[in-house]
């Protein structure tokens, strides 16, 4: 008997994930600014706590109870309202998974995070895409798509790639606007970026609604991406369902001791959210003042700007010129955004180089 096993249609119509690059085409290394990832490193407590994680040989704490207790007391959320992932991917995957299914669909906005796609076409569910508002959340046009088929709808907040960020009150409107059986998760990979005066209340909801799931990542201010560490809240039948279908050890041992440590170390959280700030904004600044060449930085509550081409020089020209000056960034072309790179904030020294390298490259394209 021949023949090969076929995949579902759904899952053959995924596009596999793409990560940020980290070499040329030459396979040269490059200074690294296409994933997003913390240029200040991790903790020094993390580091020292890895040499004392439990042995490999060992199975981790299958529950992560220390660890969860730990993000708790930060965040004044009970240890029980919280599941550990591996990385808040898994989380996302879990989400729809758990909530959607051939037959329903699963909204999120246009310039998302591209895992949303992946998350609802492997479970089946049929992925709707909502317009734009200048690369921001439309809050209308997204629940103009809500109807009887709705099962989940993804808002990254801050988002990825585009920097943009829902504040406080447009959050609540869209969850007080969605039926009670939809389920609003709320991606806050760079939930840290923002300041504590300008969170958006979505933990609040958590805390207060059961169709409101928050998901957070030891991956970017915490700089432990390697580790694959995420955690995610929200009402305890929630939680349940996602307990029910993840990995039953999806933190390492290493991963929870060095998450652990990181989680009590507030002040290099402080630190890295100060030096994202200045460094953003100074870019942001270098970047608006190449205007008249048609480059526009979108506005970013994360850890990285979008810049957007519009003029002689292209994005994808600035991209390879930026590779040849030994630097790689994320440029999208695959999401929409051929005419954008997406620009990690690095070190001063870093962000000077590329600022200098891109208002060359701007210059000379006239």
């Amino acid at each position: 008997m021949s023949g090969t096993p076929q995949p579902k249609p759904w899952i053959a119509a995924i596009h596999a994930y793409v990560p940020g690059k980290s070499a040329g085409a030459d396979g040269k290394p490059l200074v690294k600014l296409s994933a997003n990832e913390n240029p200040l490193g991790c903790s020094p407590a993390a580091l020292a706590a890895r040499a004392e994680a439990a042995p490999a040989e060992r199975y981790p704490d299958p529950d992560s109870k220390a660890l969860r207790a730990a993000i708790g007391n930060v965040h004044g959320i009970p240890a029980d309202r919280i599941v550990m992932g591996t990385g808040s991917d898994e989380l996302l995957h879990l989400a729809a998974q758990g909530y959607a299914a051939l037959g329903d669909e699963v909204i999120y906005v246009r310039y998302g995070f591209s895992v949303y796609d992946i998350a609802a076409r492997r479970c089946g569910a049929t992925p709707v895409v909502a317009p734009d508002a200048d690369y921001g959340t439309d809050v209308d046009a997204l629940l103009a798509l809500v109807n009887e088929r709705t099962r989940v709808v993804f808002l990254a907040n801050p988002n990825n790639p585009t920097g943009s960020y829902l504040p406080r009150g447009d959050i609540a409107r869209l969850h007080a606007a969605l039926p009670g059986n939809v389920l609003l998760v709320i991606d806050q990979a760079y939930g840290e970026y923002v300041s504590a005066d300008d969170q958006d209340g979505a933990l609040a909801l958590a805390a207060a609604h059961g169709n409101v799931l928050v998901t957070r990542t030891f991956s970017k201010i915490y700089g432990l991406a390697g580790e694959r560490i995420g955690w995610a809240t929200g009402a305890a039948a929630l939680i349940d369902t996602l307990n029910r279908i993840r990995g039953p050890f999806n933190v390492s041992n290493s991963g929870q001791a060095m998450a652990l440590a990181a989680v009590k170390d507030q002040d290099f959280v402080s630190r890295a959210r100060d030096h994202n700030r200045i460094e953003r904004t100074r870019f942001a600044a270098a970047m608006q003042a190449l205007g008249n060449h048609g480059l526009r930085p979108l506005p970013s509550e994360a850890n990285f700007v979008l810049v957007l081409f519009e003029g002689r020089l292209t994005a994808e020209a600035a991209y390879e010129g930026l590779a040849q000056r030994g630097y790689i960034v994320r440029w999208l072309p695959n999401q929409g955004l051929g005419h954008g790179l997406r620009i990690t904030i690095g070190t001063a020294a870093q962000m000077d180089a590329i600022s200098a390298a891109i208002a060359e490259m701007a210059e000379g394209a006239q």
